[in-house]
């Protein structure tokens, strides 16, 4: 497949500097350029690779960086890298077919041009909505509805009563509805809670492999729209992610903690039960979130507080550290 720089700039709403017949015919990394494809420059720590890429052609956002190549300018490099991925490599379309090693309840219900795979096992009062695909080998369970064009990968497992909105992507290995981490305490003997809580799923949600999100102890655990998980996640019951978030991976949280909308966590994040975090919020890799938060901050550490007090402290620590070196220098001077 080849299209000219024109073509693209037109799908990306971007502007040609140079060549505007020029062909394309794929994407490279800036570092890795190879001649006939595009690139991007977003983040300008690589802007020394743009003089020698081999790349024929960048998406940037000031066309004052370009010498001697073409170019496409953009508001969003990295938006307009992704939409060009999506031109050269197109989703491959299912063939719509159930096959016939699949399991399906006879009381459960598929919507039309539905792809089911081998294995597949859906038990009943279930319903699987219109243009969704199931790999092979995935297990869905009873009174589940999927909504409309929603993609289960491979030996994904979804519980009872689970509810998953429209646009949804599930990846291999993650488990949607498994039991919540509920004891009481009687005589020396932990006493299990039923789970009877499920999970509810938001529209445009993505979550990646290996994830466990578990259900409610009565209620739901919520993954609201728009939500991106990344893989290894653990999302406790009765969890409440607003909509917009970003999860990275290794991040858990504890039950009943409530998260707002379009908040970013890095990886290896934890966060405490029973607390509130704030819309718009940032946390740095590695922080410990241990109370409530406002939002439209940007936290990090263990205990988490705000970014710029944890840096003060941790210069404050590597200041005493010197400190106390110089002094044991000294005093192993003086016993000399």
């Amino acid at each position: 497949m080849k299209l000219t720089l024109s073509e693209i700039a037109d799908h990306v709403k971007g502007e040609v500097v140079g060549d505007k017949n020029l062909f394309i015919d794929g994407v490279s990394e800036i570092q890795n350029g190879r001649k006939g494809t595009i690139t991007f420059l977003s983040n300008l720590s690589y802007k020394k690779y743009l003089m020698n890429t081999k790349s024929s052609a960048v998406f940037l956002t000031d066309s004052n960086l370009l010498k001697n190549i073409n170019g496409i300018v953009v508001k969003n490099p990295q938006l307009a890298m992704a939409k060009t991925l999506e031109l050269f490599f197109p989703r491959e379309k299912k063939n719509n077919v159930i096959h016939k090693y699949a399991n399906i309840s006879f009381n459960s219900t598929v919507g039309e041009n539905v792809s089911i795979d081998s294995g597949v096992n859906i038990m009943s009062e279930t319903i699987v909505s219109k243009n969704c695909i199931i790999g092979s080998n995935t297990f869905i369970g009873k009174n589940v509805i999927i909504g409309k064009n929603t993609i289960i990968h491979p030996n994904v497992s979804i519980y009872d009563k689970t509810i998953i909105g429209n646009n949804v992507e599930i990846h291999s290995g993650t488990v949607i509805g498994s039991d919540g981490f509920g004891y009481v305490l009687d005589k020396s003997v932990h006493y299990k809670i039923p789970q009877v809580g499920n999970v509810k799923i938001g529209n445009n949600v993505e979550i990646g492999s290996n994830c466990s999100i578990d259900r409610g102890t009565i209620g739901s655990t919520i993954i609201g729209e728009g939500s991106k998980l990344d893989n290894l996640i653990q999302i406790a019951h009765n969890v409440k992610i607003g909509k917009g978030c970003l999860i990275a991976s290794q991040f858990g949280i504890s039950g009943s903690t409530l998260i707002g909308d379009f908040c970013t966590f890095a990886g290896k994040v934890g966060v405490a039960g029973h607390i509130e975090i704030g819309s718009n919020s940032m946390f740095a890799a590695k922080s410990g979130v241990t109370k409530s938060l406002e939002g439209g901050k940007v936290y990090a550490g263990y205990p988490a507080r705000e970014i710029r007090e944890h840096n003060k402290r941790q210069a404050i620590i590597n200041k005493l550290s010197r400190i106390f070196s110089n002094q044991d220098s000294f005093v192993e001077k003086i016993k000399k």
